[in-house]
C-alpha cells in the first residue's frame, strides 16, 4: 500500500483529520475569494487613475488628442440609444409610486402629498439609481463584450505593437461617454418619472394638475437635483470602469466574453447599490 493511500484511509477514519481538512478547504476558498476581491478593486483603481491621467494630458497637452468623433459615437451608443428604455422604465416607476402611496396617504387625508413622494424619490434616489442599473445592462455589457472580443482577436496586442495605448483610445472615450450620458439620462429620468406620477394623480387620483405641480415644486429643492446628478456621475464612473476592466481581462475565448458580460452586469448592480447606500448614509449624517 502506498503512502498516499494510507494517508487517505487514515483521514477517512479519523474525524479530527476530516474536520481539519474541511476547515482548511473553507479557509482556502475564503482566502481565494478575498484575494480576488482585492485584485479586482486594485485593478479598478489602477484603471481609473490611468484613465484620469490621459484625460489630464489631453486637457493640458495639445499634442494628446482623444478622438472627438470616437467619443461622439460612444455617446450616441451609450446614451442616445438608451433614452427610450429609460423613459419607459421611469414613467412606469412614477405610476407605481403614485398608486402604491395613494391608499395610505388617502387614509390620512393627504393624498395630494403623492406629489412630494414621487418628486423626492425620483430626484434623490430612483432617477440616478434605476438609470444606472438600466445602463449597466444596456451599455455596460456591450462595452465589456466589445473589448473582450478585441482582446480575443488580438486587436489590443496590435494596438500595443503600434505604440498605441489601449487606455487612451478605447477606455477614455467610453469612460467620458458613460459618465456624461448617464448624468444627462438622469435629468430625463427625473422629468419623466414625475410626469408618470402626474398622469396617475390627475387622471386616476383626482388631484388637480395645478395642485400636483405646486406640491412638487415646493417639495423638490435644488439640493435634491444636484445630489442626484452627483450620484449619476459616480455611477457612470463605476459602470464604465467595471465594464472596461472586465472586457480587457477576458480569458477563455467566446465563453470568456460571455462570462465578462455577465460579471459586468452583476458587479455593476452590486456596486451601484453599495455606493447608493454610502451616499444616503453620508447625506443623512450631514443633513443633505
Amino acid at each position: 500500500m502506498s503512502d498516499s493511500s494510507r494517508q487517505r484511509r487514515v483521514s477517512e477514519r479519523n474525524p479530527i483529520v476530516r474536520t481539519v481538512e474541511s476547515v482548511g478547504e473553507v479557509a482556502n476558498q475564503q482566502l481565494h475569494t478575498f484575494s480576488g476581491i482585492v485584485g479586482f478593486i486594485g485593478g479598478i483603481v489602477y484603471l481609473v487613475s490611468d484613465t484620469l491621467l490621459w484625460i489630464a494630458r489631453a486637457i493640458f497637452i495639445r499634442e494628446v488628442r482623444l478622438g472627438r468623433e470616437h467619443l461622439m459615437a460612444q455617446m450616441v451608443r451609450v446614451g442616445i440609444r438608451s433614452i427610450p428604455i429609460i423613459i419607459l422604465v421611469q414613467v412606469f416607476i412614477g405610476i407605481i409610486l403614485a398608486l402604491q402611496m395613494a391608499p395610505t396617504l388617502e387614509s390620512y387625508g393627504q393624498i395630494q402629498r403623492v406629489a412630494d413622494i414621487v418628486g423626492i424619490a425620483m430626484f434623490r434616489e430612483l432617477g440616478p439609481l434605476l438609470s444606472g442599473i438600466v445602463l449597466s445592462g444596456f451599455a455596460g455589457a456591450s462595452i465589456a463584450a466589445e473589448l473582450g472580443t478585441m482582446v480575443e482577436s488580438e486587436e489590443i496586442k496590435a494596438l500595443r505593437a503600434t505604440a498605441l495605448n489601449p487606455i487612451r483610445f478605447l477606455v477614455v472615450p467610453r469612460f467620458l461617454a458613460t459618465v456624461t450620458m448617464l448624468t444627462m439620462l438622469t435629468v430625463i429620468a427625473d422629468a419623466v418619472g414625475v410626469f408618470g406620477g402626474f398622469l396617475t394623480s390627475t387622471m386616476i387620483l383626482d388631484i388637480a394638475p395645478e395642485q400636483y405641480l405646486s406640491y412638487t415644486k415646493a417639495a423638490v429643492t435644488q439640493r435634491d437635483f444636484i445630489s442626484g446628478l452627483a450620484k449619476a456621475a459616480v455611477f457612470g464612473v463605476m459602470i464604465s470602469m467595471i465594464a472596461c476592466y472586465e472586457g480587457l481581462n477576458v480569458k477563455g475565448g467566446a465563453e470568456g466574453v460571455g462570462r465578462a458580460t455577465t460579471s459586468t452586469v452583476v458587479k455593476s448592480i452590486v456596486a451601484l447599490i453599495t455606493a447608493d447606500v454610502l451616499f444616503t448614509a453620508v447625506f443623512y449624517a450631514f443633513g443633505i
